[in-house]
């Protein structure tokens, strides 16, 4: 990449938090941006996005901005607004570009950016759950279960990186053992089409929950996925603990899926969401089981590294560095 070191903004919006940083390009290869400042924003506690952009160049103590890139879930219409599941609010591109005064404002699938971002991310941000330390150079997964179920694929080729976002999220879930299936039959008491992200992410985990103690027979009584987690790790809760055993269970059985959709010889990354959070749990679980069992195909999915990755501003840094090429590829 070449061109100005000029700051600009670049933002990961999920549907529970915004990230946002100043960034520029930097001279190293390795790690080609630079994140100058950085902050963190509560969805829920602001009217839109705008606001929260408003607020993060109010703090910028007079740096000139005007150009930048979000990254988020969504399907962009060509009015500049974006179709999205799970944020409290609207996306609007050319809103937010004509209230800041922005040159450039653009967007791009949060995973896509993420994709884009796992090039740079060293051994020191990683955990190995599965596979080699290497893979050859081919199609690389992103997955992330967060407020939704996010995935994107990094495609080498002899121009450069090809990213392919997905709507993995919105396809159907599909089970693996007689249990999973009786939790499916529940969950589809409400809906006829169950997503995958209606069980792989935090309130996911709070469907798998909810539908297990209706099988059980027992009492639901978790406001948020972060409590169910606490309790799993505490060993307070059975229920919890095989909640979170049967979420790890389809996170690895539909990952599994997914590499062989996609090819992904060049590895998988799980990024971002509630992992970092059980990461330990993650290793003790069936999740490499689930991920493997897939026939004669396990030889093939046991050559493919499997790794969590727990760098914070994964989703910044994507978005920048998506920004960057298509900003000086122009």
């Amino acid at each position: 990449m070449t061109g100005s070191a000029k700051p600009f903004i670049a933002a990961d919006v999920g549907g529970t938090h915004v990230r946002i940083g100043l960034v520029r390009r930097n001279g190293d290869p390795a790690h080609p941006v630079a994140v100058l400042q950085y902050r963190k924003y509560v969805c829920a506690e602001w009217p839109g996005l705008a606001d929260i952009i408003e607020d993060f160049l109010g703090r910028l103590d007079g740096v000139r901005v005007d150009e930048g890139a979000i990254a988020s879930a969504g399907y962009a219409l060509e009015d500049g607004s974006v179709i999205t599941v799970n944020l409290p609010w609207r996306i609007s591109l050319n809103a937010i570009r004509d209230r800041l005064g922005f040159r450039e404002f653009r967007l791009v699938n949060d995973f896509e950016a993420v994709a884009h971002a796992a090039a740079y991310v060293d051994a020191s941000q990683v955990l190995q759950l599965t596979g080699p330390e290497a893979a050859p150079h081919g199609p690389t997964l992103v997955v992330g279960p967060g407020t939704g179920l996010g995935a994107a694929v990094w495609i080498p080729t002899a121009k450069g990186p090809v990213v392919l976002a997905t709507e993995a999220g919105q396809a159907a879930l599909t089970t693996g053992n007689a249990l999973e299936a009786a939790l499916l039959r529940e969950l589809q008491r409400e809906r006829d089409h169950v997503p995958n992200e209606h069980a792989l992410s935090g309130p996911g985990l709070m469907n798998l929950h909810a539908a297990l103690a209706t099988l059980r027979g027992v009492a639901h009584d978790y406001r948020s996925p972060g409590e169910i987690t606490a309790a799993a790790l505490d060993g307070d809760d059975p229920l919890a603990r095989e909640s979170l055993e049967v979420f790890c269970g389809l996170l690895g059985s539909t990952v599994g899926d997914m590499a062989l959709l996609y090819g992904a010889n060049g590895g998988i990354y799980l990024a971002g969401g509630i992992l970092p959070q059980i990461r330990e749990f993650l290793l003790r679980s069936s999740f490499v089981e689930r991920f493997l069992n897939k026939g004669p195909m396990r030889e093939a999915l046991e050559r493919i590294p499997v790794k969590l990755v727990e760098h914070g501003q994964l989703g910044v840094i994507g978005a920048a560095t998506w920004y960057l090429y298509r900003r000086e590829a122009a």
